[in-house]
């Protein structure tokens, strides 16, 4: 006897369709959405059990399980397709504004007794100058290479 149980609409049924006829949508969501119709019981047949639908879905019958709880405790829209995020993604260390001191001093002249700038001279500077915390040469390296700038 099945926990959860999966009875779509006819509402239901047509945004299935639509995400399976769709190019948009990942093979993921089209998988979950095959499984949806396999283990519907609204049209009265008993639905595939969890291995039937697994072998021909090509899933693990635990994903068959996750997607049938899923749409029994939150609806069609989190059974299909993944969980939106809550909390963005870290926020980047170099903004423009440091992206901006980094060029500046990569342009200006350099310090007195050297010939040119190196990526640890101009890390070092923009950490005493209080622009950032604490960044490393290989971050000067991938700004100074994303504006095409050289230091030969």
């Amino acid at each position: 006897m099945q926990k959860y149980h999966v009875n779509l609409s006819k509402e239901e049924r047509k945004k299935i369709k639509m995400v399976l006829r769709s190019k948009r949508v990942s093979m993921e969501a089209k998988k979950h959405s095959q499984i949806l119709l396999d283990i519907d019981e609204s049209d009265g047949k008993a639905p595939l059990r969890a291995s039937v639908v697994s072998v021909r879905r090509g899933v693990c019958s635990n994903t068959v399980n996750r997607v049938r709880r899923t749409y029994a405790e939150f609806g069609i829209e989190r059974a299909i397709f993944r969980k939106k995020r809550e909390t963005p993604p870290v926020e980047p260390k170099i903004t423009g504004e440091v992206e901006a001191h980094i060029i500046a001093t990569a342009c200006s002249a350099a310090p007195e007794g050297k010939t040119r700038w190196t990526l640890s001279m101009i890390a070092n500077k923009i950490i005493l100058d209080g622009v950032i915390e604490n960044i490393s040469d290989e971050a000067v390296r991938l700004v100074l290479k994303k504006h095409n700038l050289n230091l030969i």
